[in-house]
């Protein structure tokens, strides 16, 4: 297998309970089982991680930049979204 036929992978590292995955980077492996061995030979080096995650880099899909406006503007014309839109009843109490 040539090394642009090898697919590359996208490795997440859980340092520590109660924390999440973070990228730490990617490798290339010929299938899953090899992909997460040699994440864990190149990015737990010292005992360092508790979990990780390998993803074919090809199942990641990505939103466009140029989209930055329409697809991360706030929803100001649904105010029902924000809790200021809600009347709390008196016999509620302290929420």
């Amino acid at each position: 297998m040539t090394e642009a036929a090898v697919p590359l992978w996208e490795v997440f590292l859980r340092a520590r309970t109660g924390l999440a995955h973070q990228h730490v980077g990617s490798i290339h492996a010929a299938d899953a089982e090899l992909a997460l061995q040699a994440a864990r030979d190149t990015y737990t080096r010292r005992g360092e991680g508790l979990s990780i995650w390998v993803v074919p880099s090809a199942a990641i899909t990505a939103s466009d930049p140029g989209d930055r406006g329409p697809l991360f503007a706030p929803g100001t014309t649904k105010p029902y979204r924000h809790p200021t839109f809600y009347t709390v009843p008196d016999d509620v109490g302290h929420m």
